[in-house]
């Protein structure tokens, strides 16, 4: 009987030095991105040129290759999570994704809920119409439909300004895509959008759109991290660091814009 209850004990002890184990494990995985761990970042990936599916329905773009090569610089993988846009924080704050990174404009509401690495590009939210559009200028806009993406930062930069209260009707899409297909259609006048965005379909969809001059907003873009996860965001912050000296950030800007745009 006291051979059996001894061996009861051994083993009882042996789960209990399993589970510590276990969640020594778990506390590891997730504290530390980085030292060949994968980092997963989340993005939208209908958002081009920054993050988007080619034609081979792989994820490319300029924020993609930069996550690649920071993750690198760190020693670690970058795994890319397709997200929805609405529920980034969310994301980010229940660990399913390590990093926002895909066309995050900084602004005062997002730091109270994100780490941000230092600005890494500038951006503007402007006004597209399609080309052959009687609408030349933001003040046309009145008694106009217009689209923004949910949860991004078009709809404040539109509400900022004074033409939002002669607007008709603003409609909220998941991602610019459907916005921009809403306008080719006709059923939108005009989106509020990312002018690195309509920059890019301006090019690859000649004669279509049309951006109307002047900005809405003058934006920046960063890197989001968990608030309370300062390790990752010093490592990351270095590698972007390393990555603006060595000519790699310049390279990738090129490859992508035709010119070196990162901010240092």
């Amino acid at each position: 009987m006291k051979k059996i209850s001894f061996a009861l004990l051994v083993a009882a002890m042996l789960l209990v030095m399993a589970g510590c184990s276990d969640k020594s494990t778990d506390v590891e995985k997730s504290t530390d991105a980085g030292n060949d761990k994968e980092i997963i970042v989340g993005v939208d990936d209908k958002f081009a040129p920054m993050g988007f599916r080619d034609d081979k329905n792989e994820l490319v773009g300029f924020d993609i290759e930069m996550a690649t090569a920071a993750a690198e610089h760190m020693g670690a993988t970058a795994k890319f999570q397709p997200i929805d846009w609405k529920t980034k924080e969310t994301e980010l704050s229940s660990g399913r994704i390590d990093l926002i990174w895909n066309g995050y404009t900084i602004t005062d509401e997002r730091k109270e809920k994100v780490l941000f690495t230092k600005p890494y590009l500038d951006n503007n939210q402007v006004v597209v119409t399609l080309a052959d559009s009687a609408i030349n200028a933001i003040e046309d806009l009145e008694g106009k439909e217009v689209g923004v993406q949910a949860l991004s930062s078009a709809g404040p930069a539109l509400e900022s300004h004074p033409i939002h209260e002669k607007v008709k009707k603003v409609t909220e899409f998941a991602d610019n895509v459907l916005a921009l297909t809403d306008l080719k259609t006709g059923r939108l006048d005009a989106v509020v959008i990312d002018e690195v965005v309509i920059d890019y379909y301006i090019t690859s969809e000649e004669g279509v759109f049309k951006k109307l001059d002047g900005s809405l907003a003058v934006e920046e873009y960063g890197i989001g991290v968990k608030k309370g996860n300062e390790k990752l965001l010093e490592d990351l912050q270095k590698a972007l660091d390393t990555m603006n000296e060595d000519g790699t950030a310049a390279e990738i800007s090129t490859k992508w814009f035709g010119e070196d745009k990162v901010l240092r």
